[in-house]
């Protein structure tokens, strides 16, 4: 059977469930990633000391290959019961997405000009305030870059969790592999790709529109 009569004939309507699984399952880790790479670059930019080992630790992990990772998450999570199915990949994919969203956060706060902290210091702003109200606005863009990078590369990622019974696009490949099934697998790369490129360019949207009209291009 061709590309096109394997798209053709597709179960349209499992493609848009595996298709929103795996949305719901990254889109979960990179959020908690958020949740935590955001606070933690903020944290390494007011105690400098703290920045070599986490940016290290982050580093550390994100070397790990995604496989090997799921196999020291399995052990931990079958202790309760969640051994196999979208807990560990969440994991996985959150400790992957850390880096980029905790260094970009960094660097960003860091390269803020001192000129425009020194400003805000000397008309009575608090650091609290000078975060929410100068830097943060300033340093968002970088930010989101870290966010697009976590979320395409774990779009990547994610296709294996389907190893270990989390579901989403990496069914479609896992399938066609059991089956010998070449055009089948390449539908399954084809929309691994094209959710990626699509999530890119809606993130890459959204940070346009973030940035500080004074900022743009």
């Amino acid at each position: 059977m061709s590309l096109f009569d394997t798209f053709a004939h597709l179960d349209w309507a499992q493609v848009l469930q595996l298709t929103w699984q795996h949305i719901t399952l990254v889109g979960i880790a990179v959020s908690l990633a958020i949740l935590f790479g955001v606070p933690l670059g903020i944290l390494m930019t007011r105690f400098p000391t703290l920045a070599g080992p986490l940016q290290a630790s982050a580093t550390v992990l994100l070397t790990i290959p995604s496989i090997a990772l799921f196999g020291l998450l399995l052990p931990f999570y079958s202790k309760f019961g969640q051994g196999l199915g979208p807990l560990p990949a969440i994991t996985a994919v959150f400790l992957y997405s850390l880096l980029p969203i905790l260094r970009n956060t960094y660097l960003a706060l860091t390269n803020v000009e001192p000129g425009i902290r020194e400003a805000a210091r000397g008309i009575g702003m608090t650091f609290g305030q000078r975060l929410r109200m100068v830097e943060l606005p300033i340093a968002v863009p970088v930010i989101l870059a870290g966010v697009r990078t976590a979320v395409v590369m774990n779009i990547g990622v994610m296709t294996i969790a389907a190893t270990i019974g989390a579901g989403g696009l990496g069914v479609l490949i896992l399938t066609s592999i059991s089956r010998s099934d070449m055009s089948m697998l390449l539908v399954g790369a084809v929309l691994v790709s094209l959710l990626a490129i699509v999530a890119d360019l809606l993130l890459q949207s959204l940070q346009r529109a973030l940035t500080p009209e004074g900022l743009r291009p």
